[in-house]
């Protein structure tokens, strides 16, 4: 039996011809040009199911040219690995492919040279756009920027910005409600763009409900070691102190993992010893024993609205002026890695 073969492509011209169409007229549609608003939508399915049917393929470097355009934009990163990065990067993907756009993603490690390099070198590969995941911009460029936990300012940025405050009350309003009063906190290094605006907003939590905060159950993560390690080194730290508590609240989900395997280390178990929250929920939050309890993130989404953003930003946003930043809102999801506190267990350390 004979293997059926996918017609071979044809040209513009070739298309046109078969429609009985001008190629403009054509190439409006295909191309998906502002243009094409004006061709009849009947005109535009016929075009498109052709093109289908007949192998048609737009040339993306002549469009480029034809319109003196890239349609690529650049994304930077402070690195490409499982976690927070990884899943606003998916919705970063899904919008650009969707609209027929290139990206370049350069991963920085918080690396000094590479923060003032990357944007230039984009620049310089004619990219129409910025975003920046957990990355700071130190400086107003020639291309619109978008900020994806980015707390700087400059003209021609938009950042797309958690409220904090939210997640804070959700998450401490939740160990409360369990009974736990002393809490520990693993704060995020100093280089991530959160840290700072995660950190008031738990202290103004704090005041507000009366929660007392001892300095010597903060600890800050250190390093830029990616994965649960930091995390983990933090947790340890904590633990020498030899100050009892009865919760932790992490800066994210791998940082809580880590400090779950230090306190199952310590033989701490979780929850009945120590409850632990996370934040971001990152798909191995719900994977993990005991699955972790923890601040949802829209991560995939906050990608999503940074792409289209940028989009609009590059297309003028027929007039319109973007905001400085666009919030949004944060879930409580509750697992089993935090529990009531047991009155017998006032605080339990390493043993």
């Amino acid at each position: 039996m004979r293997r059926q073969t996918a017609n071979p492509p044809v040209s513009l011209k070739e298309l046109a011809q078969h429609l009985r169409l001008s190629p403009t007229t054509v190439s409006r549609v295909v191309n998906q040009t502002p243009a094409a608003e004006r061709i009849p939508e009947a005109t535009q399915k016929r075009i498109l199911a052709a093109a289908a049917l007949m192998n048609y393929r737009p040339n993306a470097y002549a469009r480029g040219l034809r319109h003196r355009r890239s349609f690529t934009v650049g994304v930077m990163v402070p690195e490409i690995s499982e976690g927070y990065a990884a899943a606003v990067l998916s919705g970063i993907e899904d919008t650009l492919l969707q609209e027929e756009f290139f990206y370049f993603v350069v991963s920085h490690r918080h690396r000094a040279e590479l923060l003032e390099g990357y944007p230039r070198l984009l620049l310089a590969r004619a990219v129409e756009g910025i975003i920046a995941v957990d990355t700071p911009i130190r400086e107003t460029l020639t291309v619109p920027v978008v900020a994806v936990s980015g707390h700087g300012k400059h003209k021609g940025m938009v950042t797309i910005e958690l409220d904090h405050l939210s997640a804070a009350r959700y998450a401490l309003g939740h160990l409360a409600e369990l009974g736990h009063r002393r809490i520990a906190f693993i704060k995020g290094q100093s280089f991530s763009s959160d840290t700072s605006a995660r950190w008031g907003a738990i202290r103004k939590v704090c005041t507000e409900t009366g929660l007392k905060q001892d300095p010597e159950l903060v600890v800050q993560m250190q390093g830029a070691a990616s994965g649960s390690e930091p995390g983990y080194l933090a947790a340890r730290a904590l633990l020498e102190r030899k100050r009892p508590f009865t919760a932790i609240f992490a800066f994210n989900d791998m940082s809580a993992l880590g400090a779950i395997t230090a306190l199952h280390e310590a033989g701490l178990h979780v929850p009945r010893d120590v409850s632990v929250v996370g934040f971001d929920d990152i798909p191995l939050a719900a994977a993990v024993h005991p699955g972790l309890t923890t601040v949802r993130q829209p991560l995939k989404e906050m990608g999503r609205i940074a792409a289209a953003t940028l989009l609009s930003a590059i297309r003028g946003a027929n007039g319109q002026t973007l905001p400085a930043s666009i919030r949004v809102e944060p879930e409580l999801v509750i697992r089993r890695s935090t529990s009531r506190l047991h009155t017998d267990r006032p605080g339990r350390q390493a043993r």
